[in-house]
């Protein structure tokens, strides 16, 4: 008797096309719906020009054995148009043991509007930055990473809109440079610059921006509130506190930074098991805002975040139904087939790639599984109890 007749068939029939749903959802419908609602609409907010009277701004910078960049990134924030006088830099060294702090230190004369934090003990980004904050001084805070570089208009395209007292936070717009063939960084560029774009259209039409990418964005000091210590993912906890304030958080796309990318794949799946611990960390704390009464808030978040963090669930749930169903079926077989060959062409291109042949296609779906992957192993970590937000940072230019 075939398996059609069984009450269990039409289960798993449904099991199997609501997973496929599930992701293209997240992936494709989400992004392209906003994006045709978002249309060629822009920000509406007061802005500051340059003629205004521009407040304090204070950049918070957290370094770990950061050598190769601190001096750049240093003299690329001090080539801006915004009023130096306006500017303070404090530079937190997190027990650096190259010569990051020399680096620094050597700079001080030349630029007296950098306080220097040698801490003596290695105590992670976001415990670095918190202690930052708390010694500085200006209205805005600007937190941005050594490897990210800025342009002359930077910072005050990232505070302008805060003469708009109903937006609380604003994003950079990061753009990539140094890629390779060999590696994943041309795959990482692609999800990094669609990223962007979704971001873009919340900010238009809700100012519900679902977290700064984390190299440079910049808040209002009085809504900043320290990171818990054990919390991985600082920057999407700070984006939400904000929006669970009620204030806006937005991207600019003219606040444009730039920043060498990953290509190492296992150096990327790594930095991407942390970032979904602390996603599952996040979802946990901000769980109030699923059902929030924020225009957008909740759609946005489920949409864009926790329907693309549960994925790898939905991902499983369809290959077991489908292996399920091609049993009994003819048509669900060779879409089991065809679902087989999916997750054959990552090992194709392990193949491919180490006789020196790189194929742009297979490496997208090598990144795509990556991601997910990572997610599933994130998911299981955050589990367990986590005691510190120290981990090693992401080589980057590296095949």
């Amino acid at each position: 008797m075939m398996f059609n007749d069984s009450y269990l068939f039409p289960g798993f029939v449904v099991l199997f096309w609501l997973s496929v749903a599930f992701i293209f959802y997240t992936y494709v419908f989400f992004p392209f719906f906003i994006q045709i609602k978002a249309g060629k609409k822009k920000i509406k907010a007061q802005q500051f020009t340059p003629e205004d009277e521009l407040p304090v701004v204070s950049i918070l910078i957290s370094a770990f054995n950061e050598e190769e960049v601190i001096e750049k990134k240093i003299r690329s924030i001090f080539t801006t148009r915004y009023p130096v006088s306006k500017l303070e830099v404090l530079i937190g060294s997190d027990h650096s043991s190259d010569k990051t702090n020399e680096i620094v230190e050597k700079l001080l004369p030349e630029f007296p509007a950098i306080r220097f934090f040698p801490f003596q003990q290695r105590r992670g980004k976001g415990n670095v930055v918190n202690e930052l904050y708390q010694n500085s001084t200006g209205s805005v805070l600007i937190l941005t990473d050594a490897n990210v570089m800025l342009v002359e208009n930077t910072i005050f395209e990232l505070v302008k809109f805060f003469k708009d007292e109903s937006i609380g936070l604003v994003d950079s717009r990061m753009m990539n440079t140094n890629m390779h063939p060999s590696g994943i960084s041309y795959q990482e560029k692609a999800y990094i610059s669609r990223e962007v774009l979704i971001k873009q259209h919340e900010s238009i039409l809700w100012g519900t921006m679902m977290g700064p990418f984390g190299g440079c964005f910049a808040i209002r000091s009085n809504l900043f509130e320290p990171v818990p210590r054990n919390f991985l993912v600082d920057d999407f906890y700070i984006n939400m506190k904000v929006l669970e304030k009620g204030y806006y958080c937005i991207n600019n796309m003219d606040a444009m930074v730039y920043e060498d990318i990953s290509n190492n794949l296992s150096d990327e799946f790594r930095r991407k098991i942390r970032i979904s611990t602390g996603n599952f960390q996040n979802l946990r704390r901000f769980s109030n805002l699923l059902w929030s009464q924020t225009k957008g808030l909740s759609f946005c978040f489920i949409s864009h975040k926790v329907m693309r963090w549960t994925g790898p669930f939905f991902l499983l749930l369809a290959f077991v139904s489908n292996l399920l169903l091609a049993a009994k079926s003819a048509f669900y077989f060779y879409i089991f087939i065809l679902h087989c060959s999916l997750f054959v062409l990552p090992l194709l291109d392990l193949l491919l790639r180490s006789a020196g042949v790189h194929v742009a296609v297979l490496r997208f779906v090598t990144h795509f599984y990556s991601m997910n992957l990572a997610l599933f192993a994130g998911f299981f970590k955050s589990l367990k109890k986590i005691e510190s937000n120290v981990w090693k940072p992401t080589r980057r230019n590296q095949a």
